[in-house]
Order: structure tokens, then sequence, then C-alpha cells
């Protein structure tokens, strides 16, 4: 990361490369609750290739739970009681879905298998509800760019209310789908017949607010 988006003469400096690159990773990360672990590593696998050795948060020492993460997960998995871990992603799971977050778990509950919901309670505890590097709202950006190209309507409307129930404006929504939906148009994604064939895109108008 040797420059931003302007002229190659004007670059973040060192915290602020480090601070982006940190942002980058923790979108990759919380971006496995929606596009699978698969693509997260192979993301941030690639990532390493191209960022320096100083810009890295490795662990300190392989063979101990000491880390330079900023996240501190390690404290929630080593440290921190599993109830409080838990508590804190029914916490961020209440911000997104507000009134009708009960009801939307009593379903994640009884799909036919409870384990849904315990996998639901265990990404909101260790993965999403983590605010210690994105915030609510940045987390729900990253969970609508996971979405949308995914066609999946309903988890879609769910997490762009959830951006507004954090605190964005509709306007901010709106501008994070549009990017999203220019760079999936750009892909060559596309609105796609009734029937759902003629290659990859959305079978019916991609949710907004």
């Amino acid at each position: 990361m040797t420059h931003g988006v302007g002229p190659e003469d004007i670059k973040p400096d060192p915290d602020e490369q480090r601070e982006i690159l940190r942002k980058l990773r923790e979108a990759l990360i919380k971006a496995s609750a929606v596009g699978g672990m698969p693509k997260t590593i192979n993301s941030l696998m690639e990532l390493k290739k191209v960022t320096p050795q100083h810009l890295l948060d490795e662990p300190r020492e392989s063979d101990s739970h000491m880390t330079s993460s900023p996240t501190a997960r390690h404290v929630d998995v080593y440290e921190t009681p599993p109830s409080e871990v838990l508590q804190r992603g029914r916490d961020f799971w209440n911000l997104i879905y507000g009134k009708i977050s009960k009801r939307i778990l009593s379903q994640m509950d009884r799909c036919g298998t409870e384990d849904l919901g315990l996998t639901v309670r265990l990404m909101y505890g260790h993965i999403l509800s983590n605010t210690n590097v994105l915030s609510p709202v940045e987390t729900s950006y990253v969970l609508i760019a996971g979405l949308i190209p995914q066609d999946v309507n309903p988890q879609l409307k769910g997490h762009l209310r959830g951006a507004l129930n954090g605190g964005a404006s509709v306007e901010e929504v709106r501008a994070v789908r549009g990017i999203v939906m220019d760079i999936c148009e750009a892909s060559g994604m596309r609105r796609l017949s009734d029937d759902g064939s003629g290659g990859l895109g959305w079978r019916s108008e991609v949710a907004t607010v």
C-alpha cells in the first residue's frame, strides 16, 4: 500500500496505512458471516502477499495467545466468560433487528434444527459484535456489500434496515448500496429474466431503503 486514491505523491502516513489495512482485514473477517470462510481465507492470504511486514498484525509468540490484533478477539476466546461474549452478540443482534429481533431469532431456532440459532449466536457474539476496528454502522456496510451480489433479498432487507438502526442515514445506506451495485454491474451482473436464466444476476429488484 504505497498510495491512496489520489496522486502517487500524496500517500497515507504509516499510521493511516495501518488503520486502512486493519479495516480491510476486519471487513474480510466479518464478511465471512455472509460470504463464507473460504473466500475470507483466500482474500486475506492474497492481501498478506502485498502487505509490508510492519503493517501485519500477527501473533507475537507462535506458542502463546499473545497477539497484536487490535480486535482483541483472543481475549474473548481465552479470557472472557462465554456468557458475556454471547450477551454482547445478542445486544448487537437486537440493535440490528430492532423490534423484530426476538421473532427473527425464534425463526432461526425453529428452522428444523436449533443449530442455526446457535450458529447465529456464535457468529454475532465472536465476530460481528466486536466493534474494536469496525463500528456497528461499518459492520452493516460490510454485510450489505457481501449480500447484494448473492441475490438474497430477505437477508439484505434486514441489514439495510440494520444500518439505519445502527445510526446510518438513509442517504448513506443508499450510497453504499449504489456503489456495490455499480461494482456488480461492472462485473457483468444484471437483472435476470423471470425464469432465472441468462447468467449471473438478480432474480428480482435488489432491495433498497
